[in-house]
C-alpha cells in the first residue's frame, strides 16, 4: 500500500494514458503527483488542467531537477514514449523508449523505488510466437516497425538486470481506446476516428484487408478501454504483486467492423461502412490479429472484469467523445 502522502512520479502525462491515470490518482486521494512530459503542446493542455499535482517537469531536465530537489518518491509510473508507429527514424524511439527508460529504471534501483512501465503489444510482430507473455519468449520476438522493437528492446534489457527496483512491473498494452486523446491525430483510435468520420460525412471508412484469410473488416484486435487499464495500473501501486512483464489487454479479439458498428450504437445511428485500400507504407507492418493472453495478471490477483467492447465503446462516445469532455 503506498501512502496517500506519498510523491508519486507520472511520465507521459499530458498524454493519453498518462492524463486518465493522474485523474484515477485523484480520485483515489493521490494528490502528491510529480508530472513529467513535454509540456510544450498547447492541444496537450486540457489532458491535465483541473487536476491535482505538485508540480510539472519537463522530460529532458527531469534527472537533473531530482538531483537539485531530493523529492523523496514512492512510486514511478513511467507511461511516457514516443508512440508513432508510422515513425521510422529509430534513433527518435531509441532515444525516449530505451535510453530514456533505462534511466528510470536505474534511478527506482538506485533510490529503491517500485515501478510500473508501459510496454507494448506492438513487440509481438505479427503474433509468430503468439501472444503469451512469457519471459522466454522476447528475446526471440520480430516486432513489425520502430516503436515495437524498441519497447522490445527494453524489455530484453530489464530481463537481463542483476539489479531492480523493490518491485517492477512492465505492462504490454493492446489497443487502448478512450478520453484524453484528442491531440494524438493519426495515431488516435479508430473509434475517435470514427466518431469524427460519422459527424461528418455519416460513414467510416476502414482500410480492405491485404490478405486472402481476412475479409475486409474483420481485422481482429484486442481493444481495451483506458478506464481498465488504469484500474491495473493502480492495483498494481497498491498490491505489488511478483515482478514480471505483463500483458493488459482484454483477452478477447475483436473485428473492426465489431468496433465501428458499437460507435455507430453509441451515437444511435445504422451503421454505414466502406472499404478503402490500406496505404503502402503501412501495409507490410499491419498487425492482423492480436489477442492477449491474460492468465498471467490473473494468476497474480487481478480479479476486476474487463469492458466489453460494447460498453467500452458506449461509454467512450456518450460522456466524452459526443461532448467533448476529458477524463
Amino acid at each position: 500500500m503506498i501512502n496517500k502522502d506519498s510523491n508519486i512520479v507520472v511520465t507521459g502525462a499530458a498524454g493519453f494514458i498518462g492524463s486518465c491515470l493522474i485523474e484515477y490518482l485523484n480520485r483515489n486521494g493521490y494528490e502528491h503527483l510529480i508530472l513529467v512530459d513535454d509540456f510544450g503542446r498547447d492541444d496537450k493542455t486540457p489532458n491535465y488542467e483541473g487536476k491535482k499535482f505538485i508540480t510539472k517537469v519537463e522530460r529532458e531536465v527531469f534527472f537533473e531537477w531530482l538531483d537539485r530537489y531530493k523529492y523523496q518518491i514512492g512510486f514511478v509510473f513511467h507511461i511516457g514514449a514516443r508512440t508513432d508507429t508510422t515513425e521510422f527514424n529509430y534513433a527518435i524511439h531509441e532515444h525516449l523508449n530505451v535510453e530514456y527508460s533505462k534511466k528510470i529504471w536505474d534511478y527506482c534501483t538506485i533510490k529503491a523505488i517500485p515501478l510500473v512501465y508501459a510496454s507494448s503489444a506492438a513487440t509481438y510482430g505479427a503474433g509468430e510466437l503468439g501472444y503469451e507473455d512469457n519471459h522466454e519468449i522476447i528475446p526471440s520476438l520480430q516486432p513489425l516497425n520502430p516503436y515495437g522493437v524498441s519497447k522490445n528492446e527494453f524489455d530484453k534489457w530489464v530481463l537481463h538486470q542483476e539489479d531492480h527496483p523493490p518491485f517492477w512491473a512492465g505492462l504490454k498494452f493492446f489497443n487502448v481506446y478512450g478520453p484524453n486523446e484528442y491531440h494524438k491525430g493519426r495515431m488516435a483510435s479508430v473509434i475517435f476516428h470514427s466518431f469524427n468520420q460519422i459527424k461528418k460525412n455519416g460513414f467510416v471508412k476502414l482500410f480492405k484487408s491485404h490478405r486472402p484469410d481476412f475479409k475486409d473488416g474483420q481485422q481482429l484486435r484486442d481493444f481495451v478501454y483506458v478506464k481498465d487499464v488504469i484500474k491495473v495500473c493502480y492495483w498494481l501501486m497498491q498490491e505489488q504483486p511478483a515482478s514480471a512483464i505483463y500483458n493488459l489487454g482484454t483477452g478477447i479479439a475483436r473485428s473492426f467492423d465489431d468496433l465501428v458498428k458499437a460507435t455507430f450504437k453509441g451515437l444511435d445511428l445504422q451503421p454505414k461502412i466502406e472499404y478503402i485500400d490500406m496505404p503502402e507504407d503501412l501495409r507490410a507492418t499491419y498487425q492482423y490479429f492480436t489477442e492477449a493472453k491474460m492468465q498471467k495478471l490473473r494468476s497474480a490477483g487481478y480479479t476486476d472484469a474487463f469492458y466489453t467492447l460494447e460498453d467500452g465503446v458506449a461509454d467512450y462516445v456518450r460522456e466524452y467523445l459526443d461532448q467533448h469532455h476529458f477524463y
